[in-house]
């Protein structure tokens, strides 16, 4: 017996996001920026490349940074994800987001959503970033206005303000 559904059926899909339960049913190979984007109606991650060479559709799925673009939603089933709208808390933008816009680090805003979740990602696992750790962290996203070091200076100035508010 073939434990895949059949790519012409849909099957039910339950996942969290953003701190919220959800079930739909999609096409098993459906991507998962598809799903978020058209039935979730969360437009933050963006279609870019859809190759998974730009990071605009970044998301964070049970904690790792992923290409939405790239992942089946049958792979997302009991995954806890993130996405940009799940940084802001009580519609407040929270440090890293509000330093990109200090910073200059949004300008257009086709990569500012991976760019944010990619810093997330670092800022999780390494608080006190160097400048080339954080370039690496975010070498997966291409960016064609800001020349990157708005970014970089954005998730650099979010790193200090989150250690000096630390007790």
């Amino acid at each position: 017996m073939n434990p895949l559904p059949e790519m012409g059926v849909k099957c039910e899909v339950l996942f969290t996001v953003n701190g919220e339960t959800k079930k739909l049913l999609a096409h098993p190979m459906e991507r998962l920026l598809d799903v978020l984007r058209n039935e979730l109606g969360l437009t933050g991650a963006k279609e870019g490349c859809g190759e998974g060479e730009c990071g605009s559709c970044s998301v964070l799925m049970d904690g790792v940074l992923v290409n939405s673009c790239l992942v089946p939603v049958l792979q997302a089933k009991d995954a806890d994800i993130v996405t940009i709208e799940g940084l802001a808390a009580r519609g407040k933008l929270n440090d890293l987001q509000e330093a990109f816009l200090r910073c200059g680090g949004a300008q257009c805003g086709i990569c500012t959503p991976g760019m944010i979740l990619a810093a997330a990602h670092l800022l999780h696992g390494k608080p006190e970033p160097t400048l080339d750790e954080i370039r690496e962290a975010l070498s997966g996203n291409l960016c064609r206005c800001t020349g990157y070091m708005q970014i970089f200076e954005a998730v650099a100035e979010a790193a200090r303000r989150r250690n000096e508010a630390a007790p």
